[in-house]
């Protein structure tokens, strides 16, 4: 359903998309009205994410999203449309008109927090219980104190069918609504229908960034597997992009995030005075993780486990890391499987020491290269320098490439400069194979104009070039609409359904007499509508010739129909023009 366009207009008054982005990027560099930072949307080292005070729009240069503040908190939290204007309006203090949304959909998220917080309540409920003595004795088993019990809200399942689901009953929640949160299944045996998700556990509620428990952890008690099981995604849990204790961890003074594999070594290090660690949820770390991160802290160490499935998940994880401006590090645990046993073998000075000396990303690549091959032969050794050379072509530094080039020679017993040079011709290569690839893309004007998004892809991309143009000025001078008056420009000359669409966004605020701006025309589009016109938005435009601007943009609008209707209805094309003086008429 949609919202009023005059309480739309004041929730983004309200909510200036500087501060509400801000609460989630940080925004350092500035250039005129446009603030940037790094893109929470996709991996990056140099800022290209641009918000503008002026437009109240941002965009991205290099991953091209872009819309206004709502089209923001919807694709930065996942959210629906009439979610986000839930989000936005309980931010600004304001009500959202009851008529235009249902009940259903204004409830829906917040019975989930609801019902996952009386959740976590009940399993915590559970561990003080007798049948939580199973879980205490892991708990005592494992180390963990009394106080860390507490600030992660650990708690149990009992070895029960259906505990929560009658627990929550009693509380008012539905059989739909638990479903829905992942907390109980449905029977593939008839009967009663549903059973609990997690039985005979060791419960780690999952709490976001903003405090809201938004799903579960539970590490099985004794044998079974999965050893450990995580909540399903639901409308308030996506696990691609939550981490583990982040929520505390953001609030650590120690400069760094720990990453770790699970979440006994998150407890245990926090137990410890390590209060940056964090763990996925029983997934390789995902791109949207790592942007996660990055909000918090310019230095990630990796302290996975030092089994072979570890070294293949810090590697993987290093690949997604390097390529933001985030500090990865790579922690090599001596002679324990992870940083619990480490802890408890030696000390938490001990583990200090080895955060200390936790080696740089590349130090730890060239070391598991080095692991890789034999040098007791020459074939090994050529190997392994064929193998560095290419990952030390990759670094964009050509001090670093020249440190870690003497390094690898060392290792290899050959001559730094002949590594050096070897290098220096790999990182050439490199360098010219992405030129070359970046000059075919930029040098393809057809691709250039077409959005990303094959929704919306134009039929005719030079028509539709000229009508964004038309788009842009308006939404720079909406007193330009009287210019479309003038020359008898309407909707039937636009080629494109998705500029169209913007078109009657503008010209309908216009009769009803609302300003037309591009966050208000912005808050009427989709994702990746909104991105596309953000992008048109961005682009430099005078206005010292604007209505000149205009008719010429229009003239390549109707030139480009022309050229269409000759080419699939020649005759009728000659046929209007018969009768025009020099054309051979009468």
């Amino acid at each position: 359903m949609a919202f009023p366009e005059a309480f739309l207009d004041e929730l983004i008054q309200k909510n200036d998309i500087v501060d509400v982005v801000s609460d989630y990027v940080h925004l350092t560099k500035k250039s005129g009205s446009n603030q940037f930072g790094l893109c929470p949307f996709h991996s990056e080292k140099t800022p290209s994410f641009s918000v503008s005070s002026d437009k109240q729009i941002y965009h991205c240069f290099g991953c091209g999203k872009g819309g206004g503040v709502i089209n923001f908190i919807m694709e930065i939290e996942n959210l629906t449309y009439p979610d986000a204007v839930q989000v936005l309006a309980k931010r600004a203090g304001l009500t959202v008109p009851d008529d235009r949304v249902p009940k259903e959909t204004q409830s829906r998220r917040a019975r989930l927090f609801e019902l996952n917080t009386e959740a976590a309540r009940f399993f915590y409920s559970e561990l003080l219980s007798a049948r939580g003595e199973a879980a205490r004795n892991y708990i005592v088993r494992r180390g963990i104190s009394k106080d860390m019990v507490k600030r992660f809200g650990l708690g149990a399942a009992p070895d029960s069918w259906d505990a929560l689901y009658d627990a929550m009953l009693r509380r008012g929640f539905s059989q739909k609504e638990l479903l829905e949160a992942g907390l109980v299944k449905a029977s593939k045996r008839g009967g009663r229908g549903v059973y609990d998700t997690f039985r005979n556990r060791l419960m780690f509620p999952v709490i976001d960034v903003r405090g809201s428990v938004v799903g579960f952890s539970g590490r099985i008690i004794g044998d079974g597997e999965p050893k450990y099981l995580n909540s399903p995604d639901t409308p308030v849990f996506d696990k691609s992009r939550n981490l583990f204790a982040l929520n505390i961890a953001k609030k650590s003074k120690s400069g760094m995030l720990i990453l770790t594999e699970g979440n006994i070594d998150v407890v245990m290090l926090h137990q410890a005075g390590f209060d940056g660690a964090v763990a996925s949820l029983g997934t390789s770390l995902t791109e949207a993780q790592v942007n996660l991160m990055s909000r918090y802290s310019k230095r990630v160490v990796l302290a996975y486990d030092s089994d072979d499935a570890g070294i293949k998940a810090a590697q993987r994880a290093i690949g997604l890391i390097e390529k933001t401006d985030l500090d990865v590090r790579v922690l090599r645990i001596p002679g324990a499987k992870d940083p619990d046993e480490f802890i408890q073998k030696n000390s938490p000075e001990a583990f200090q020491t080895l955060l200390d000396r936790s080696e740089r990303q590349v130090e730890y690549r060239l070391a598991s290269i080095k692991n890789r091959h034999s040098f007791d032969s020459d074939e090994g050794r050529i190997r392994y320098l064929a193998d560095a050379t290419q990952l030390l072509a990759g670094i964009p530094n050509a001090v670093e490439r020249e440190i870690y080039a003497a390094t690898v020679a060392e290792a290899a017993g050959v001559s730094a400069d002949a590594v050096k040079n070897e290098v220096k011709k790999a990182y050439k290569k490199k360098f010219d194979a992405d030129k070359k690839r970046r000059e075919k893309t930029e040098h393809n004007a057809a691709m250039n104009l077409q959005p990303g998004d094959r929704a919306i892809r134009y039929d005719n991309v030079y028509s539709a070039a000229a009508e964004e143009g038309v788009l842009h000025l308006l939404l720079s001078d909406d007193g330009l609409l009287e210019t479309l008056d003038r020359l008898n420009f309407g909707e039937n000359e636009f080629t494109s359904p998705f500029l169209l669409k913007v078109y009657r966004v503008i010209v309908n605020r216009r009769t009803s007499g609302l300003d037309i701006t591009p966050a208000s025309v912005l808050a009427e589009l989709d994702g990746a509508e909104a991105s596309q016109l953000s992008r048109i938005i961005r682009r430099p435009q005078s206005l010292v010739n604007a209505e000149a601007a205009m008719s010429d943009y229009i003239e390549k609008i109707r030139s480009e129909k022309l050229k269409r209707t000759a080419r699939e209805d020649p005759m009728a094309l000659l046929l209007k023009y018969r009768d025009q003086p020099g054309c051979g008429g009468n």
